[in-house]
């Protein structure tokens, strides 16, 4: 089905591959006639000339990334604008896009959601930006639509940022980032790897997007394949999937954590740009004829089947087949697997969900900017048509990502097909994806063609012993199992004719609706903020010496930000930071913030010019053997909070993962290695520091106290190994590491954050 090759690759002529080796430079010169150098062929990759033609530095080796156009949702929005305000923000360089996708219900937690939108559309008048209104469209596809330009490069403050399927190379960033663009300075990473998606065969009549994507993740999330590396879709393959179909397989890139994807462009691209009234924006998109790639992932599309990412990660793929052959086993190993990831709090049991030897749902959601493509909605409705839901306990909800799509659906009539066969046709809104809307019962099981399915994205409250679980599936195989009221069933299995109607953009609806003020910034414009609306707090610089408290340790494999900063009804409060970072692994760890704020009692002690020993007493034996071993003055160390993990920040961009525990007194974290670039880089622009510690038994333990001595000089000089002292354990000396910063980032962490930074005019 998929086979990884780690060997570096040629690509000849966009179809032959060969091997690199002592063979490679005679086949391509058969091949072409030529002799072609690794160092010139890994110019001809389309990422590297995207990459090249946005960067600012003077190599390609240390990249500084100008992006054309930038894009934000109503939880992120907020706190960059104000952010980039706070920094010196006077306008919008680039059309820069505020949707409000995510807090659209208004009725939660008061006013206050309804107050952001409002913030919104005053920041969009003053700063010059493009607004979105509530379940207008979701943040992706309204971008796919309007925004996406063959061989541009836009930026996102949310993780499924990706449009490479148009030929965009497009980035999810924390909020960080993009008020680095606001204010005219670059996203500076080393030049990415590049790994070849190389694409072959034809579908099976039945087989979705969402079956091909689950497919890839499986195959290289656990072993790192394409980690921070960019995702580049080639070969034959490639041109026998419709233009729905790969966007569909590119918004999945993100669970792959690779750092952005591109594909390769053809006619059907060129009529997708044509049909949405911007044939400009196309162009021809294609590697040299002699591309180098550093590795190549093998996609044989014939091979693929219906799939289904069984809790709780979309890696824990399977295909349906083999979920119904072996239903004790997998639901069994699905259940072990929550008692590590709930500990034992909360009794997870999906048995008790066969009937008969058959595996029976609760739910089934088709939503958002994986699901509620126009090709996947029609397909699902063709699958429905004369068949219903039932009246039993299964529901069906379906969320089309666009009013243009949801339009067109009505003028077809697949939305008279969905609504006759019992499902439930609702407005753009990314709720099911985090957790604010069709939250199962307890204890349910829920199917859904969306992105994630990590513990509580569905909106599960563990400390209050409710959990339900999500499954990931394709909308054609969601629509079949809705067919048999539930039961788990492939759409492959259906006899189906898939009728692939032609589709109509409607611009008009754009136009009647957003507010487009880019390049029209209206300085005079008052910035319109409700109550909930709090600036960041101050936040002081990196001490010379540094003492942390370990608050919290987690030993999951892979620890998501929806565990470091629950989603779902807590997005309410994104534009408060003090009050939502009361929420700060409150599904994971529910003591982590009283002991946080505890530690933080000392630190601003600290600052104040006190005894933190009076604040915090526990900390006076502490620093009365730091001062006994290394003679430092209590009013030379910092005094903070940590966090252990051995794998965080997998999943979403939002900056809050870090922000809400800097917020709390936290000045580092501490793991055997980092999920994402994301979440490392949000940790550095919170003013906090990214350590590692090698695999193994750990020399601390929570409720410990790390010293961290001439840690500020250490920083400024680069050291990549901190000698560290674990005081509750005799002082007990361990090694933390760091990977490379830029220079930049180093001053970041000295000045405390971003802010701090900017408003010291570096």
């Amino acid at each position: 089905m998929i086979t990884c090759n780690d060997t570096g690759t040629y690509l000849i002529g966009g179809r032959k591959l060969i091997p690199d080796g002592p063979e490679a430079a005679a086949a391509i010169r058969k091949e072409t006639g030529l002799d072609v150098r690794r160092e010139d062929a890994l110019k001809q990759t389309m990422a590297y000339g995207i990459l090249k033609n946005h960067n600012k530095a003077d190599d390609m080796e240390h990249l500084q990334i100008r992006f054309d156009k930038m894009t934000s949702h109503d939880i992120t929005y907020v706190g960059i604008i104000q952010t980039a305000i706070a920094s010196g923000l006077k306008e919008f360089p680039m059309p820069y896009v505020l949707t409000n996708c995510h807090n659209s219900l208004c009725a939660v937690g008061g006013t206050i959601n309804e107050d952001d939108h409002v913030f919104g559309l005053s920041a969009a008048k003053k700063f010059g930006g493009i607004y979105v209104p509530p379940h207008v469209a979701v943040i992706h596809e309204y971008a796919r639509e309007m925004l996406a330009e063959t061989g541009c490069m836009i930026l996102g403050s949310d993780s499924h940022t990706r449009y490479g399927a148009l030929g965009t190379m497009a980035m999810g960033e924390g909020g960080p980032e993009l008020v680095k663009q606001l204010l005219g300075k670059t996203y500076d990473i080393a030049c990415p790897k590049v790994i070849g998606i190389y694409m072959t065969g034809s579908l099976v009549r039945g087989v979705g997007p969402q079956d091909v994507a689950l497919a890839i993740i499986k195959a290289v999330f656990k072993n790192g394949f394409v980690k921070n590396k960019v995702m580049e879709f080639i070969g034959p393959g490639v041109r026998n999937l419709s233009m729905d179909f790969r966007i569909g397989v590119d918004v999945m890139t993100t669970e792959t954590t690779c750092l952005s994807s591109i594909w390769e462009t053809d006619e059907k691209t060129e009529e997708w740009y044509a049909v949405h009234g911007r044939s400009e924006a196309y162009k021809k998109l294609e590697p040299g004829r002699t591309a180098y790639y550093d590795g190549i992932l093998n996609v044989d599309l014939s091979e693929i089947r219906p799939m289904i990412a069984m809790p709780y990660h979309p890696s824990n793929a399977y295909t349906i087949d083999e979920v119904n052959s072996n239903l004790s086993d997998i639901l069994h190993e699905v259940e072990e697997n929550a008692k590590i990831s709930f500990g034992g709090r909360v009794k997870v049991s999906l048995q008790d969900k066969v009937r008969n030897g058959k595996l029976y749902v609760d739910q089934g959601v088709i939503a958002g900017c994986a699901g509620g493509g126009f090709e996947n909605i029609c397909s699902a409705a063709d699958i429905l048509r004369g068949k219903n839901v039932g009246h039993d306990e299964f529901t069906l909800s379906v969320y089309p990502a666009s009013m243009p799509i949801y339009m067109e659906l009505v003028k077809n009539g697949r939305m008279a097909d969905l609504i006759e066969a019992g499902a439930v046709v609702k407005t753009c809104f990314c709720g099911p994806c985090f957790g604010a809307g069709d939250t199962p019962a307890n204890n349910g099981f829920s199917i859904r063609h969306s992105t994630r399915n990590f513990p509580n994205r569905e909106g599960s409250k563990v400390q209050e012993g409710q959990i339900s679980s999500v499954a990931l599936m394709d909308a054609r195989s969601i629509a079949a199992t809705a067919a048999n009221k539930g039961r788990l069933t492939a759409a492959t299995e259906m006899d189906t004719e898939f009728t692939g109607p032609v589709y109509h953009f409607d611009a008009a609806i754009y136009k009647n609706r957003v507010f487009d003020g880019y390049g029209h910034a209206d300085p005079d414009q008052e910035l319109v903020q409700g109550p909930n609306i709090k600036p960041w707090p101050k936040m002081a610089p990196l001490p010379e010496n540094l003492l942390i408290k370990v608050v919290s340790e987690i030993h999951d494999p892979v620890t998501t930000t929806d565990e470091l900063i629950p989603s779902g009804e807590t997005s309410s409060y994104r534009s408060n930071p003090l009050r939502l970072a009361e929420f700060a692994l409150s599904r994971k760890d529910p003591a982590y913030v009283g002991r946080a704020k505890e530690v933080q009692k000392a630190e601003e002690a600290v600052e104040n010019g006190e005894d933190p020993a009076k604040a915090f007493p526990e900390v006076d034996g502490v620093l009365k053997d730091i001062k006994n071993a290394f003679g430092t003055d209590v009013s030379g160390i910092g005094i903070g909070s940590t966090i252990f993990a051995v794998k965080p920040g997998d999943g979403s961009a939002r900056e809050q993962a870090a922000s809400c525990q800097k917020v709390l007194g936290g000045w580092a974290n501490i793991a055997n290695e980092y999920a994402t670039k994301r979440y490392r880089s949000n940790l550095i622009n919170w003013g906090m520091l990214p350590l590692l510690i090698d695999k193994g038994e750990l020399p601390f333990a929570n409720g410990d106290y790390i010293f961290i001595p001439d840690v500020r000089k250490d920083l400024a000089e680069g050291k990549a190994v901190y000698k560290a002292f674990v005081v509750t354990k005799g002082m007990k000396e361990i090694e933390l590491k760091m990977d490379p910063l830029t220079d930049d980032e180093k001053e970041i962490i000295l000045d405390g954050c971003l802010i701090n930074f900017y408003r010291a005019g570096k």
